[in-house]
């Protein structure tokens, strides 16, 4: 294999995720991810080194990295570090050349990036002081409802009506949803009340930007049933990423390749 090759590490809070990209094919060749740790730059070292070693590569073959995330600070095996609005919105136009923003919801905040036609951030809104609009309360409340989380959005199918959830603090809103199970709500309407729940809060982020083409990344967006919530608040359509946990990673990655302009046609994504 030829040289070129570049690597980006999202440092979230949540996992450590991590993109290689070939810059003379102009490609992602692969994708990886592991749950966070004490030790960031240990567990992304690791992480890295299985990456490469399945396409017969070393550390010493990478031609750059960037760092992206909570914890990117943290990272080593990076030369650079990049804001996570910039590596998503990067990553974000790379899979979808006709994105004009971006809904990124992981487990500590929640974020709306506008666009311009040429890939580049024009605005953004961030919520990173309450997990009430995060992944983490979708996390908490499965726990409360014994429901998977993987099983949220059929839950929600079922329900006849939204429970409404009004705290805006995820302590306070567990509360409630534990409140409303004492009251006799059945539980179909309130997990569909939680997922609206943050779906308006990411709606307020996005105020009254008005978007062609919004992309939905995070590992929110594997959550079944949020894209349609977001749907209903935002009262436009929203595409779930091809990608929707690795944008960031495969942002940061080109950003070290150097390549952080929009691209004009869809992408290969070979694994």
């Amino acid at each position: 294999m030829s040289s070129s090759i570049f690597a980006g590490v999202d440092a979230g809070s949540r996992a450590i995720k991590i993109a290689l990209f070939h810059a003379g094919r102009d490609v992602v060749l692969e994708t990886d991810a592991c749950d966070q740790g004490v030790d960031q730059a240990a567990r992304a070292e690791a992480l890295l080194a299985r990456v490469l070693a399945r396409h017969g590569l070393k550390r010493d073959d990478l031609d750059g990295a960037v760092a992206t995330g909570y914890g990117r600070h943290a990272v080593g095996v990076a030369r650079q570090a990049v804001t996570e609005i910039t590596c998503h919105a990067v990553g974000v136009r790379f899979l979808h050349p006709a994105a004009t923003a971006l809904i990124d919801i992981g487990g500590q905040d929640s974020k709306f990036v506008q666009l311009a036609e040429d890939g580049r951030v024009l605005d953004f809104a961030m919520n990173d002081r309450c997990a009430a609009g995060t992944g983490r309360f979708l996390e908490v409340i499965a726990q409360r409802l014994e429901v998977p989380l993987d099983q949220l959005g059929a839950c929600a199918a079922q329900a006849d009506r939204p429970a409404a959830i009004s705290s805006m603090c995820v302590v306070f809103a567990e509360s409630e949803v534990v409140g409303l199970l004492a009251a006799g709500e059945r539980v179909a309407n309130i997990v569909a009340g939680v997922q609206q729940s943050i779906a308006s809060r990411v709606a307020a982020l996005a105020g009254a930007a008005r978007a062609k083409e919004i992309i939905f990344t995070g590992g929110v967006a594997g959550v079944s049933g949020m894209r349609e919530a977001l749907e209903r608040s935002l009262g436009r359509p929203v595409a779930v990423a091809a990608d929707p946990r690795m944008t960031g990673a495969i942002g940061a990655a080109i950003l070290s390749a150097g390549r952080d302009r929009a691209c004009p046609q869809t992408r290969r994504m070979p694994y």
